[in-house]
C-alpha cells in the first residue's frame, strides 16, 4: 500500500530563495498549460504536451522532466475537476457554482507543490540531505529533519515521486512509500464495532469511550479568538489570524490519529475486525440550528475512518462498514426500536425491555452486531485504499443491499 512520509526541510537562504523560484516558475508555467488546455479543450497528458511542452521549456528555463511534470500536474488538476462536477460534489449541473467551476481555467497559487521524480530529487537519508533540481542549478546538500522511524520507512520502502511544497514558512517534501501489507485475516473472531460522535468522538462496544468534549471546548474557544482578531482588523490581528489558522486542525489530526492507532492495535490483538459507520453524505442529511452548525462542520469523522481504515489494511484487520440508520433508536438486547428509547445524548433505556446503557455503548454493539451479520453472510469485500499524500480513506465500495452497508476488507 501507498503511503507518505512528510519531512521538513532545513534549507539556508539561498538554497530557499532557489526552491522558491522553482515553485513560482513551475506554477506560472502550470497556469499557462492550463489555458492552453482550457481555450483548445486538450486535457490529456500526452495530447496537451504536443501544445504545451517546447514553449514551457524555452519560456520559463525548465528542464525536460520538471516541463513533465508540469504538464502531468496541470491534467491531474482538471481530472480531479471533472471527478468532482460528476460526483455532484460542486453543485449541479447548470448551477451558479457549478458553472464557476467549470467556466474557467484551473489556476495554481505561487506555492503549490511541485512533484519531483528520482531523476530531479536524490536522498542521503543517511546524512538527512537532498539533493534537488531548481531554475537556476542543482542545489546540493540540503538538510531535513525526520524522526527515527521515518529515517527507516524511507530507507525501507522510498519509491515514486516525491512532492515540493511551502507552507506557513516552512519548507517540506512529501515522499511515497510503498509500505508492506500483513497478510490479511480472513477469519475474524468478532468484531469491535466502533460509533463516531462529536461529544464522544468514538466508542467501542467493548464500553470505552474516547471523548471529545475537551477538544469541542478547545474549538469553542479558538471560534470566539478568530471573531475577536477578525473584528480587531489590525495588522497584528491578521498576523495572530495567519499563525493560528492549522493549529485547531493539527490538534484533531493529531487526536484522530493516536485514536485510530489505538483501536486498530485493540482489533489485533485480540483477532477482531473493526465495524464502522457509512457516514457519507450526513452534513446534507441533517439539518441543524445555527449555533450547532460550526461544531457539526468541524466534526472530523472522514478524517478518523481514513486513519482506522489505512491503519487497519497495513495490520491485516478487516474492516465493515454498515448501515447507520437507527443505530441509535435500537436496543441492542431485544432490538427494539423506539425514537424514547434515546433519553438524552448520554443515556438509551429501552422501552420494551427496560435495558439501560450509555447511549454511544448501546450503538457500537448495534454497529458490531450489523457488522457481523454482514460478515457471516459472505458478502464480497474491496480494500479501503489511501488517498494520496496525508490522507488516507476508502477506496471504491460495492453496495452489498439498499439496508445494509458496505464492507471493506484488507485481502485486495
Amino acid at each position: 500500500m501507498k503511503l507518505v512520509v512528510q519531512v521538513r526541510l532545513l534549507p539556508t537562504p539561498l538554497q530557499a530563495a532557489a526552491l522558491e523560484a522553482t515553485l513560482r516558475a513551475c506554477n506560472e508555467a502550470a497556469d499557462w498549460a492550463s489555458e492552453v488546455a482550457f481555450d483548445k479543450d486538450v486535457k490529456r497528458n500526452f495530447a496537451l504536451r504536443e501544445h504545451t511542452y517546447a514553449e514551457i521549456k524555452s519560456r520559463w528555463g525548465l528542464g525536460a522532466q520538471a516541463a513533465q511534470h508540469v504538464i502531468k500536474k496541470t491534467c491531474d488538476a482538471y481530472a480531479t475537476l471533472t471527478a468532482n462536477l460528476k460526483a455532484g460534489n460542486l453543485g449541479r449541473p447548470g448551477s451558479k457554482r457549478y458553472q464557476k467551476a467549470a467556466g474557467k481555467p484551473i489556476t495554481f497559487r505561487p506555492q503549490s507543490a511541485q512533484p519531483y521524480d528520482d531523476r530531479m530529487l536524490s536522498w542521503q537519508i543517511d546524512r538527512r540531505r537532498v539533493s534537488i533540481w531548481t531554475v537556476h542549478r542543482r542545489v546540493k546538500d540540503v538538510e531535513f529533519t525526520a524522526s527515527p522511524e521515518q529515517l527507516a520507512t524511507l530507507a525501507l520502502y522510498r519509491k515514486g515521486e516525491s512532492d515540493l511544497l511551502w507552507r506557513d514558512g516552512m519548507w517540506f517534501l512529501n515522499a511515497t512509500c510503498e509500505i508492506p501489507e500483513r497478510e490479511p485475516n480472513t477469519d475474524p473472531v468478532d468484531f469491535l464495532g466502533l460509533d463516531l460522535g462529536i461529544v464522544n468522538i468514538a466508542t467501542t462496544s467493548d464500553g470505552e469511550i474516547m471523548a471529545g468534549r475537551e477538544l469541542n471546548r478547545i474549538r469553542a474557544r479558538e471560534r470566539k479568538l478568530r471573531a475577536k482578531l477578525q473584528k480587531k482588523n489590525t495588522p497584528s490581528a491578521k498576523r495572530r489570524l495567519k499563525k493560528r489558522r492549522r493549529k485547531e486542525a493539527r490538534r484533531a489530526r493529531d487526536i484522530n490519529h493516536k485514536i485510530a492507532k489505538h483501536v486498530v492495535a485493540e482489533a489485533e490483538r485480540t483477532g477482531r475486525g473493526i465495524a464502522l459507520e457509512d457516514l457519507t453524505g450526513i452534513r446534507e442529511r441533517v439539518r441543524l440550528r445555527k449555533p450547532q452548525r460550526a461544531t457539526h462542520s468541524s466534526w472530523s469523522f472522514a478524517q478518523l475512518g481514513s486513519f482506522i481504515a489505512y491503519k487497519a489494511r497495513k495490520a491485516g484487520v478487516p474492516v465493515v462498514y454498515v448501515d447507520p440508520a437507527y443505530t441509535s433508536r435500537t436496543c441492542a438486547e431485544c432490538g427494539h426500536i423506539d425514537k424514547a428509547n434515546r433519553v438524552t445524548q448520554a443515556w438509551f433505556a429501552c422501552r420494551s425491555c427496560g435495558f439501560v446503557d450509555h447511549a454511544d455503548r448501546n450503538s457500537s454493539r448495534n454497529i458490531r452486531a450489523r457488522a457481523w451479520e454482514l460478515w457471516r453472510r459472505g458478502a464480497p469485500s474491496t480494500a479501503p485504499a489511501p488517498l494520496p499524500r496525508q490522507r488516507s480513506g476508502a477506496g471504491r465500495k460495492r453496495s452489498i443491499t439498499p439496508s445494509d452497508a458496505r464492507c471493506a476488507s484488507p485481502s485486495l
